[in-house]
């Protein structure tokens, strides 16, 4: 069944203005930090600017003042070399001469006045003048300080909780953008059962979460029909990013072009949707031709039952196949790679894959982001549970990365974690955010408490000290 809908209703950045918020975590910070020291060197050139000119202007027009003053009394002394001139002249008789000069003198004087107001008048125009154009570039400065000040203020203070489409990342080259974690679901119908996993939805749409991500093998589809019933129960189809993965289930296991389709169309019933965001290859089947299932997965796109197609478990070689193919024979691209990545798994993105996740713009996305739960610290002893049971089977995941290493890297989570009054989770995970290329790792919680002490680590900033302590002690 095809499905015609409005784009727009789901969550996605505009393609010219959002790659900061896409685009993969601490490179957008260190760029912020650039932009907000020159914004605060432009707010000192302004104020320089605006105290320099008006104090140049000032002294310009006083100086005229003070030149005018001399030149009326110049001109007053011109008039007076004529009554001296009058006085000696044989020809003038005493009484014309003292007539004279006293009118002389009148004259002068009344010409000294008249110069001396008209250079008052001239400077005081002038002064007036100036402390306009001063004003103008006062008020132009003060702009200036107030626009930088909200600038920075928007780039220093990240995240932003409050406002849900500043939190989002863009996916890959997708129109998608996601949420800073994204809600894994393996455990829904084996560690949580269907209420606890209706909880931990709940909780997590509630802080802003809008990505979920299963897999039709996960609890053999109950995780897909659990989430099926809760979008339907809420009506939250169109404000989350749905995605699936498909291959490893008994029923239709493979990327052949029937197993394909035949997935698909199971998995929408089960979630009860008619369309997918986006669709992972859960592996990489290499006895399927990669043209017959990337052919499979066009139709997908064309028929509207799947939106954006991604891989999980490929390695750099075969993502390259893939894009050329795709590229040769238009066919759907990869937008997306999931790849175990976390302090103590970081040689297979960070050596092999991240020079061609680069390279496509593929949006990273890790799972197994904790370890197997071995970087929350609760399995520093010895294994426990029952043998056979899913707390002893989870230990035993965790128990490989327990060496000396692995110990290091707890002790520097504990400290770090110290510091800012958060769990070794969050920590790990605040980590991974700071990676170049990393778009959201998938956490997965089996109570909604665990939940809400991982999503703490959205809203924490390490610092470069303490992401280079990380990295020191974790490096292979």
């Amino acid at each position: 069944m095809t499905h015609s809908r409005d784009d727009d209703a789901l969550p996605v950045l505009p393609r010219d203005g959002a790659e900061s918020l896409a685009q993969e975590g601490s490179a957008t910070r260190s760029a912020g930090v650039e932009t907000v020291g020159v914004r605060r060197r432009d707010i000192r050139l302004a104020e320089q600017l605006a105290a320099s000119a008006g104090g140049r202007e000032t002294h310009d027009v006083a100086s005229g003042a003070e030149d005018a003053a001399p030149a009326a009394v110049e001109s007053a002394g011109v008039e007076s070399a004529g009554v001296e001139a009058a006085k000696g002249s044989p020809a003038s008789s005493g009484a014309q001469v003292e007539a004279t000069a006293r009118a002389s003198a009148r004259v002068g004087a009344h010409v000294a006045t008249d110069a001396t107001d008209d250079a008052s008048f001239e400077a005081s125009r002038e002064a007036s003048d100036t402390a306009t154009d001063a004003e103008r570039i006062m008020r132009q400065a003060l702009e200036v300080v107030d626009r930088s000040i909200v600038a920075m203020a928007a780039d220093e203070t990240r995240p932003i909780p409050d406002i849900r489409s500043l939190r989002m990342r863009r996916l890959g080259d997708s129109e998608l953008a996601v949420f800073p974690l994204i809600l894994g679901a393996s455990t829904f119908g084996w560690t949580a059962g269907a209420d606890a996993s209706m909880a931990i939805l709940d909780a997590y749409l509630e802080a802003g979460g809008n990505a979920i991500d299963t897999a039709d093998s996960y609890s053999a589809g109950r995780s897909e029909t659990v989430i099926g019933t809760w979008l339907r129960d809420r009506g939250a189809r169109d404000r989350m990013v749905l995605s699936t993965k498909i291959a490893q289930s008994s029923e239709n296991p493979g990327l052949s072009a029937q197993s394909i389709a035949r997935s698909v169309d199971a998995s929408l019933q089960r979630l009860g949707v008619d369309y997918l965001d986006l669709l992972y290859f859960h592996l990489d089947d290499r006895a399927v031709p990669l043209e017959e299932s990337l052919t499979a997965a066009d139709a997908l796109v064309r028929s509207g039952k799947v939106r954006y197609l991604a891989a999980s478990g490929f390695d750099g070689d075969r993502l390259m196949q893939a894009r050329i193919l795709a590229g040769q024979l238009d066919l759907p691209r990869f937008v997306a790679v999931q790849v175990p990545y976390n302090l103590l798994q970081r040689e297979e993105f960070e050596q092999r894959l991240f020079p061609v996740v680069r390279a496509q713009q593929l949006a990273a996305v890790p799972f197994s982001s904790l370890a197997s739960g071995f970087l929350t610290g609760k399995y520093r002893g010895r294994v426990k549970g029952e043998r056979g049971s899913e707390a002893h089977s989870r230990a035993t995941r965790a128990a490989q990365f327990a060496s000396k290493r692995g110990f290091r890297v707890l002790d520097a989570l504990e400290d770090v974690a110290e510091e800012h009054d958060r769990s070794l989770a969050a920590v790990a995970l605040a980590w991974l955010l700071t990676k170049p290329l990393v778009t959201a790792p998938v956490v997965s919680v089996s109570r909604p408490e665990q939940l809400a002490d991982l999503l703490t680590a959205t809203r924490l900033n390490l610092t470069r000290h303490q992401v280079a302590l990380l990295d020191r002690v974790s490096a292979g």
